[in-house]
């Protein structure tokens, strides 16, 4: 039984504090002490550096490590509010704010395995990733593209999508068909039976982690102006029309193909609970001017609930000393985990 199963406890949400160098530590921090009363934070990280960044912040942040070994032989410690615990990932090397080492490249990895394998196992309700880079876990000798892909193949996951989304009353959500591709490498990759698979996550998340009964799901198009009847591309007529098409006859709220450049108005966007944008750049800028800062990186399709910061490792800033990094996004991220706990439990009894 995880911590979500009652009403009356806190749910546990496991928090990696991402590279070392960056503000991922201080901002997972400062997130986990300001929410510890609603929310039983549990950090992974390395537990003396942790030690070393919370004293610089607020010397009455009081933290409790255990190790990996311990919690596989008795489970997470139960301790009060006001003390957070770190689940201890040992760094290879001394920490220089600002300056990637890639010897710590591997331990920044492990880090993501244990949240895994602790919310696989029930000790965590859901994870929250802080920010790591990708060049230094590619220096260390791993190949590694993202988040999103390392969970998708770390689960098996058949198909998972990335869905950022901006915090607020009424959220402006926006999902990916493709993630990280280079631009010339898009067309190519959007598939009549790939857009299906997306649109049937979407649909599948949105009501079961966000509550949504009937989601509407607004589609944009590939090309300048929708392709314009084929004139400036044929990838919606052959593609996108019939995915869309199909999944309507699957009971699937989609509408679209839209041009991309007239989809972010008010009009259309009031009545809609997810935008689906074709590739990286096209929906994500969009969602960023509105709410950077304080949007919430979700990935949708794994058999765990996974969420994020909307932004970098910063190293600028935490090259400049504690202080500097605003955490409102981790902050954000951590309560969009725990109300996905809430619905998950809800729509499960």
């Amino acid at each position: 039984m995880t911590a979500a199963s009652s009403a009356t406890v806190r749910p546990s949400i496991a928090i990696t504090c991402g590279e070392p160098a960056g503000i991922g530590p201080e901002i997972a921090l400062r997130a986990a002490w300001e929410l510890r009363d609603e929310i039983n934070c549990v950090l992974i990280g390395d537990a003396p550096f942790l030690a070393i960044i919370a004293d610089q912040i607020d010397p009455d942040i009081a933290l409790a490590a255990v190790s990996l070994l311990a919690v596989r032989n008795d489970g997470l410690p139960n301790f009060p509010a006001s003390r957070l615990v770190v689940l201890d990932c040992p760094l290879a090397e001394h920490v220089v704010p600002g300056k990637l080492d890639p010897r710590n490249g591997r331990s920044v990895l492990q880090m993501l395995d244990m949240a895994i394998e602790g919310t696989r196992a029930g000790w965590f309700d859901a994870m929250v990733t802080a920010p790591l880079q990708k060049s230094t876990i590619n220096d260390a000798g791993v190949p590694f593209t993202g988040h999103t892909e390392y969970l998708a193949e770390k689960t098996a996951a058949p198909h998972v999508v990335m869905m950022l989304a901006a915090s607020g009353d009424h959220p402006l959500r926006v999902a990916l068909a493709t993630i990280h591709l280079a631009l010339k490498d898009v067309p190519a990759a959007i598939t009549a039976e790939s857009l299906g698979q997306t649109l049937d996550v979407l649909q599948h998340d949105l009501q079961s982690r966000f509550g949504l009964d009937r989601p509407r799901i607004l589609v944009a198009g590939l090309n300048p102006h929708a392709g314009e009847g084929g004139y400036l591309g044929r990838e919606e007529i052959d593609i996108l029309i019939p995915a869309l098409q199909a999944a309507r006859a699957r009971g699937i709220n989609v509408a679209g193909p839209y041009p991309a450049d007239t989809l972010f108005q008010p009009k259309y966007l009031k009545d809609a609970d997810c935008v689906l944008a074709m590739y990286h750049d096209q929906g994500l800028p969009v969602l960023k001017f509105a709410s950077f800062g304080h949007g919430i990186n979700i990935t949708l399709g794994l058999p765990l609930i996974r969420t994020s910061v909307d932004h970098g490792t910063a190293l600028d800033l935490a090259e400049q000393g504690v202080g500097h990094a605003d955490h409102g996004s981790m902050v954000e991220a951590i309560r969009m985990a725990a109300k996905m706990v809430a619905h998950s439990t809800a729509s499960s009894t």
